[in-house]
């Protein structure tokens, strides 16, 4: 079973380099495909389309978040029973973490899809931009269900350990976005369209890839059967019903912050949309640290290893604060670049070059809080990290946002939103810490008690 466990042995330094860096190339290359796509948007040289598609990310943001709630939980319940020796309860587990993720999906973009249009009103849009974004929407959103497919299929192979071919999946995906994203745009004249059609055509490449890699090199998927998806789905909405909740205070979040940016017109949208866009892909390492952090404490913590899961965590952190430091030199390097290529100019130049400067280095904190999470959502408390992230993207944006708009202007609802993610990495350090020193306690979390459940979800117990 040694290729069931790999991260039993071995550098736990050298296993978090390597599953972070070859996940965040596939990460990466998903959002350098929305990166290109507001470049070519901004070669458009109309600020509505831009606008548009930064209300509309704010909302899809919502549905690319709870594809990740499903795949940690996917990827921990695959990765502890590798850990614990049971190939063929990995191959079940996996098998209907997919249905259960599918059928899930579907009712998500279904909810999404008749609250579109009161949902950006929401966030500030109106006229032309409205229409817009809502019409990007309307395109994008039926592809959900095909899209946590893929997610869910990545978990699983980076559960096994898969990190090359996961991340493969990813770079072919976003390659046949980036390759049709010109032609759709550009070619047919289709702008905005044509980017929604390029990403479904994305997505349904990445979910056929995924599959195909399970079926070829690890054991496959079972014949779905009732009983067992009966037992799997308790086990997996006991960790995905906390890691959705967890992910979805991102876009919560992020909706306090373009709402706030509203205020300032369209050119401070514009410019947050492409930060929006920029983020991801330069800090694409620290994104794929709970995804690949998570199957090496997993499959660590299913074999009762807790030294190895102490030194995981730490070495995880160390590796945070390296990529932080590199990226944020870089970043402040590529102003002029970046300057030039969006044709940045007033608000939205002053607004990137303020992301690209002082306020890169504090995204190590939020770097903190993605390890973290990893921690929770592996050994047993993933309320732990619901509540680490709705804090973070409530009580650590909504106050901050306010009172640093209050003070600076559009600038300060970027500064606000950085020292609220400082508060909140600093007390999931200190928590995560605590929790990995906790004996290990590695079976299924146990069904809630009525009486118990409140307290449970309150101090991250099983």
């Amino acid at each position: 079973m040694a290729d069931q466990a790999k991260f039993l042995s071995g550098s736990l330094f050298r296993h978090v380099t390597v599953m972070s860096l070859t996940t965040s190339l596939g990460l990466m290359a998903v959002f350098a495909v929305d990166f290109i796509d507001m470049i070519f948007i901004a070669m458009l040289g109309k600020a509505e389309l831009a606008a548009a598609i930064g209300y509309a990310g704010a909302i899809l943001f919502f549905t690319g978040s709870f594809g990740i709630g499903m795949a940690i939980a996917t990827g921990a319940l695959v990765a502890r029973a590798l850990g614990q020796g049971d190939r063929a309860l990995a191959r079940s587990r996996g098998t209907n973490a997919l249905i259960i993720g599918l059928g899930l999906g579907i009712a998500f973009a279904a909810l999404i899809w008749v609250n579109i249009r009161p949902l950006v009103g929401a966030l500030g849009a109106t006229g032309e931009t409205r229409e817009l974004a809502v019409s990007f929407m309307q395109i994008v959103l039926p592809s959900l269900p095909v899209l946590l497919i893929g997610v869910v299929g990545g978990a699983i192979l980076r559960a096994h350990g898969d990190a090359r071919r996961s991340m493969m999946v990813m770079i072919i995906g976003g390659a046949v976005n980036a390759a049709l994203d010109p032609v759709l745009i550009f070619g047919l004249d289709l702008e905005l369209t044509g980017a929604a059609l390029s990403s479904i055509a994305a997505r349904i490449t990445l979910a056929v890839l995924a599959l195909r890699a399970i079926a070829r090199h690890h054991g496959g998927f079972d014949r779905p059967r009732l009983g067992a998806l009966g037992r799997d789905a308790g086990n997996v909405m006991r960790i995905a019903g906390p890691a959705v909740l967890t992910q979805l205070a991102t876009p919560v979040g992020q909706a306090i912050v373009t709402r706030a940016m509203a205020d300032f017109g369209e050119e401070a949208v514009a410019g947050m949309a492409i930060i929006g866009r920029l983020v991801p892909v330069a800090f694409g390492v620290l994104f794929a640290l709970s995804g690949a952090v998570g199957p090496i404490i997993g499959q660590n913590a299913g074999a009762g290893l807790q030294d190895r899961v102490v030194r995981a965590l730490r070495d995880a952190l160390l590796f945070t604060a390296i990529v932080t430091v590199l990226v944020s030199a870089a970043l402040y390097a590529l102003r002029g670049p970046l300057e030039a290529l969006f044709r940045l100019e007033g608000l939205s130049r002053d607004l990137v070059f303020l992301f690209a400067g002082p306020l890169a280095l504090l995204w190590v904190f939020n770097g903190v809080i993605f390890v973290s999470n990893a921690a929770f959502n592996n050994l047993g408390h993933p309320f732990y990290s619901t509540w680490m992230n709705w804090g973070r993207h409530t009580l650590g944006t909504l106050p901050f946002v306010m009172a640093g708009a209050a003070l600076w202007g559009a600038q300060g609802v970027l500064i606000g939103q950085a020292l609220g993610g400082v508060a909140f990495g600093l007390l999931a350090l200190w928590l995560s810490r605590r929790v990995v020193h906790r004996p290990l306690v590695m079976t299924d979390p146990a069904p809630f008690t009525r009486r118990g459940r409140l307290l449970a979800m309150f101090l991250g117990k099983r």
